[in-house]
């Protein structure tokens, strides 16, 4: 977010009384630093509920005697309530606030991922998985369409690379702490290390939950802490950018036009490739013979430290010359080369390590820069309900994905078949991508 050098020499205001680039620049890091952090923590807190069950899984399949195939279809059942739910709670964030609408989706999920310290049957642990989607649809979607209402689309790839950020920071820091919590509490209180990690991670979600209602602006005109013009430069911006746009508003509209479709089959094809990484990651490292969970989660975060240096990188370069498809293309196929790869030398830890990093900084790249696709030609309610419509079919993947790679673990006793898979997909959303015209996202 930083401005050009250059900036603190230049007027602040044009000579017509219009706001100058070093305002505009200055207002916009106001913004930045007063939300995007926040909200990235928030989604910190969020994956590492969603995704600790691929840690919990080293114990709790032992533990429970459940199947690759049980775990992998409770770890996708996930998404059946995700998808469910997922347009409804959009649509009602966008009438209710954002402000009171994430703290409920925080504080109902951290309840429930506690609650499964009390699993012991394949269907409590369906059960808890899928109302845990239920708790949680309309978070990221809804996270998404916030950002719209405060930084225009030439802005929004970078911005939102910072935010998904959240994802490797939360395999960076949460993987080792998964491990090391199931390590030094195991058996104490006649709990399971995997049972005291749900507790421990579910309570910074109530927590920040409760401080999301008094720190959050549902929008620009409720932010305090901004003055009457900058406020103004803001607002300006956001509506010069909807006269541009398709200024048909209906819900109806959005079903109807095929761009909807077309986005959804590529960022399902994106979050096959997302999901079948972070379920499964301590299960890839630790099949490489890795023992000890401490050490597979310090393992497991080198793939998410090279993913967010690359998807940061990449979200700045697409802004900076506003191009779109080639900065999906690359890092689609480079996570698919990576998959392949690991699968190819899953007995060699260094050598998987390596090719994991390069499918994590592939896929993982992929996805905060996909949404500079439908946002660039959506706005209003229509953003509302086309960004939880592609989210939801999207995150459907997330069902798929882990089911899939469990059920072929389970029939061939190897990962290398569901990494192959994943590469295929990868190589679809690519292609997709490519077949998207340019001047409908170049924005």
């Amino acid at each position: 977010m930083s401005s050009n050098p250059t900036a603190a020499r230049r007027p602040t205001t044009s000579a017509g009384g219009q706001p100058g680039s070093a305002e505009v620049e200055s207002t916009y890091r106001k913004v930045f630093w007063r939300i995007v952090p926040f909200l990235m923590l928030c989604y910190v807190v969020a994956y590492l509920d969603r995704v600790n069950v691929g840690f919990a899984k080293l114990q709790m399949s032992q533990d429970l005697a459940f199947s690759e195939t049980v775990f992998g279809l409770g770890a996708g059942v996930f998404f059946i309530g995700y998808f469910l739910f997922e347009l409804p709670s959009n649509i009602l964030m966008h009438k209710i606030g954002a402000r009171i609408w994430i703290a409920r989706i925080m504080i109902t999920w951290g309840i429930l991922s506690a609650m499964f310290v009390f699993v012991k049957t394949p269907m409590q642990f369906y059960t808890l998985r899928f109302l845990l989607g239920v708790a949680e649809a309309g978070f990221y979607p809804g996270v998404i369409l916030y950002l719209t209402y405060w930084f225009p689309s030439h802005r929004r790839a970078k911005i939102i690379a910072v935010f998904m950020s959240a994802i490797p920071v939360s395999g960076i820091f949460g993987n080792p702490l998964s491990g090391w919590i199931m390590e030094v509490f195991h058996g104490d209180h006649g709990f399971a290390g995997w049972q005291w990690m749900f507790v421990i991670e579910a309570v910074p979600a109530v927590l920040i939950g409760v401080a999301t209602i008094l720190y959050l602006d549902n929008n620009i005109a409720s932010a305090k802490w901004l003055n009457e013009r900058e406020k103004k430069l803001l607002t300006d911006e956001i509506d010069a950018q909807k006269l541009e746009k398709n200024k048909n508003h209906s819900v109806a509209a959005v079903f109807r036009d095929p761009r909807t479709w077309w986005m959804s089959l590529i960022y399902f094809a994106f979050v096959t490739g997302q999901y079948g990484l972070t379920f499964w990651m301590p299960t890839l490292v630790k099949s490489t013979g890795v023992s000890g969970a401490f050490e597979i989660g310090l393992l497991s975060a080198i793939p998410f430290i090279c993913a967010i240096i690359v998807m940061n990188f990449m979200g700045h370069s697409s802004d900076k010359r506003r191009e779109r498809r080639w900065h999906l293309i690359v890092p689609s196929l480079l996570g698919a080369i990576g998959f392949s790869a690991a699968a190819s030398f899953a007995d060699n830890t260094v050598v998987s390590i390596v090719f994991l990093s390069l499918a994590a900084a592939g896929v993982l790249t992929c996805a905060p820069l996909f949404w500079s696709l439908p946002t660039a030609f959506m706005s209003g309610a229509t953003a509302a309900a086309g960004i939880a419509i592609i989210n939801s079919i999207g995150n459907l993947a997330g069902f798929a994905s882990p089911y899939m790679i469990g059920y072929l673990k389970d029939l061939t006793h190897s990962t290398a078949s569901g990494m192959y898979v994943l590469s295929g997909m990868l190589v679809i959303g690519a292609l997709a991508v490519w077949l998207t015209p340019a001047k409908l996202v170049n924005r």
